[in-house]
């Protein structure tokens, strides 16, 4: 009965992370207030490529989206009765890799040496050590222990990213760029694979997603909670009052390329924070991804209308 639920876990758990994986590459509209679509949807990789220009995107989440499958691959493969976990990232691996290379394409020079740097440190360097490590100094009984260790501590080590989402979000006061349908699938994604862990005995599959559970169900309930943007009378949106708005405000003598500049200062920190979910809450089989449909397409927009500081 175990081996059941298993397979139906693992079947749904590969179903969710398959359309997270593409999120990048299809259509995803954010949810308005009334739950309706707002007409509009980002692709990430698509307007890449429409655009032939990475628009500031970080490559950050889809590096360590193609480490971390590789190391949920590695770990598949010494351990038995492991397939939706090999199938999985096997297919993370080949889509990571797409949206690296056309990343590597379209990408300013500075980024993709950037890229390429983070690609070669831990795709290449950091991987190849796991595997030499593993193959020449842990004996066959064993691989399975210090594997599941590693992939269980990065995936742990990752839970900063929504952690940073998070607060940005409730030092905004909006979730405009916290979609609820990333959050959703996420939470779901992390359930199935948390299931398939208990029912397969396997801690290093169902400690990470318990984590992934909890952020999950924390950013839908602050999406909730903030869905309605912080904004004035007349549908202008206001931008909480900082330090950075009073130096903008000495640096800049026209009100409105103040207000601007720390419009474009906040953008710029919740692309930080949004980038790096991208590898986080689906810790067993998919980390993301980021963008995961990764925040970062959410992010990298600036918003429409008038700003104005308070």
């Amino acid at each position: 009965m175990d081996h059941l639920w298993a397979s139906v876990f693992g079947i749904l758990g590969n179903i969710v992370s398959f359309l997270v994986f593409l999120a990048p590459i299809l259509c995803a509209c954010r949810w308005g207030p009334k739950f309706q679509t707002n007409g509009w949807c980002r692709p990430t990789f698509l307007r890449v490529y429409r655009k032939k220009s990475t628009e500031g995107f970080s490559s950050v989440p889809y590096v360590v989206a193609l480490f971390s499958c590789t190391l949920w691959i590695l770990y598949a493969m010494v351990k038995t009765n492991s397939s939706p976990l090999l199938t999985i990232n096997a297919f993370g691996c080949v889509v990571e890799a797409a949206y690296i290379a056309v990343y590597l394409i379209y990408a300013p020079r500075p980024a993709r040496l950037r890229a390429l740097a983070s690609f070669l440190l831990l795709n290449v360097a950091a991987f190849s050590l796991v595997v030499v490590v593993t193959v020449a100094a842990v004996a066959q009984p064993h691989r399975v222990r210090v594997l599941g260790s590693i992939c269980l501590a990065f995936s742990m080590a990752v839970f900063v990213a929504p952690m940073s989402v998070i607060m940005v979000v409730i030092k905004t006061k909006s979730a405009e760029f916290m979609p609820f349908s990333l959050s959703f699938f996420l939470t779901l994604s992390a359930v199935a694979w948390f299931f398939y862990g208990l029912f397969t005995n396997d801690l290093y599959v169902t400690l990470p997603n318990v984590g992934g559970f909890f952020f999950g169900c924390v950013q839908m309930a602050l999406y909730f909670k903030y869905r309605k943007p912080n904004t004035a009378a007349g549908g202008v949106m206001i931008l909480p009052t900082t330090a950075a708005a009073a130096a903008v405000d000495g640096a800049v003598a026209e009100p409105a390329a103040a207000a601007q500049q720390l419009a474009e200062e906040l953008e710029m920190e919740l692309a930080a924070a949004g980038a790096h979910a991208v590898a986080v809450l689906p810790a067993s089989a998919l980390p993301v991804l980021a963008e995961l449909h990764k925040m970062e397409q959410e992010i990298g927009t600036p918003r429409k209308g008038a700003t104005k500081t308070v």
